[in-house]
């Protein structure tokens, strides 16, 4: 299922929270976009900071690139979303999953958010439904909905690959958790056979690495090794021993570290809650409501 124009793709990798973000482009020169960016974040001085995201606008810049878009596969829970620095230093629109409201919905209750949250996705320049195509300069990018891990998950295929978000993981890492509000292990088994039903040489681009046994990080795999592969979802694997499975690992998981700051700030497309009267930001931390 190529599209034309073969995608350059560079990845940076945030070591604290394993996230790979990337910058895909048509070529030197040319147009771009950014996936997944990440804010460096301390919580335990809660402070942010972009020096991870300096590194896509130092590639950006190199290479004399022009951002058309940055793309949001889901509103992530293990790290803040360095989408508006990104915008606001390199220009583009910021595009996420239209299922977003679904999830805003849900974390507006948790976090009692007040009438300044609307969730209805305002907040991003523009919501992506399943199958819409985007141009990157001389690339297509389609988008693939691919619910199960949140229920507004996207995967995207854009020059003949494959960025998957949370979805699947390195083989021998498995694939995400469901376990989160809105989640479903159902949901991620037929989301995965939408993504097996490409060429078995299709790359594959993950969102995170969780390298098992030592091995370094890695981003990038193909349809074909996750089929024969991956250690919770081999092609022969029933819909039936999947959730088994996965809803046995996520009993046991601990909530991800930053969890609570990082949905927080990403329902709201990037940016931090508003300043109070003293100027200053703050997070909430809903007790007891998270097991």
């Amino acid at each position: 299922m190529a599209q034309g124009t073969t995608a350059n793709v560079e990845a940076f990798l945030d070591e604290d929270t394993e996230t790979w973000s990337y910058v895909v482009y048509d070529h030197s020169g040319g147009r771009a976009a950014v996936i997944d960016p990440v804010l460096d974040f301390d919580p335990k001085s809660g402070s942010t900071d972009t020096k991870g995201a300096e590194r896509l606008v130092h590639f950006v810049r190199d290479n004399d690139l022009t951002l058309d878009w940055i793309l949001e596969t889901h509103a992530h829970a293990d790290h803040l979303s360095a989408a508006p620095f990104i915008r606001n230093t390199l220009g583009g629109k910021l595009a996420i999953g239209e299922h977003i409201t679904e999830v805003q919905s849900i974390f507006k209750r948790l976090f009692n958010l007040g009438a300044e949250f609307v969730a209805d996705g305002r907040q991003f320049d523009r919501l992506i439904g399943d199958g819409d195509s985007i141009r990157i300069g001389e690339l297509t990018a389609t988008a693939i909905f691919t619910p199960g891990h949140t229920p507004a998950d996207l995967s995207w295929l854009i020059g003949g690959a494959l960025f998957v978000g949370d979805t699947l993981f390195m083989p021998d890492a498995g694939t995400a958790r469901c376990d989160f509000p809105g989640g479903d292990a159902a949901t991620l088994y037929r989301s995965i056979q939408r993504l097996y039903s490409y060429d078995d040489n299709t790359p594959i681009y993950v969102c995170h690495d969780y390298p098992p046994d030592g091995r370094p990080h890695q981003c990038r795999t193909s349809v074909g090794a996750q089929k024969n592969d991956n250690i919770h979802i081999r092609a022969d694997v029933t819909e039936a021993d999947f959730v088994a499975l996965r809803e046995k690992r996520d009993a046991g998981l601990d909530m991800p570290r930053l969890i609570l700051p990082s949905v927080q700030v990403n329902i709201r497309a990037g940016d931090l809650p508003p300043a109070e009267d003293n100027g200053v930001s703050y997070l909430k931390i809903p007790l007891n409501q998270l097991a």
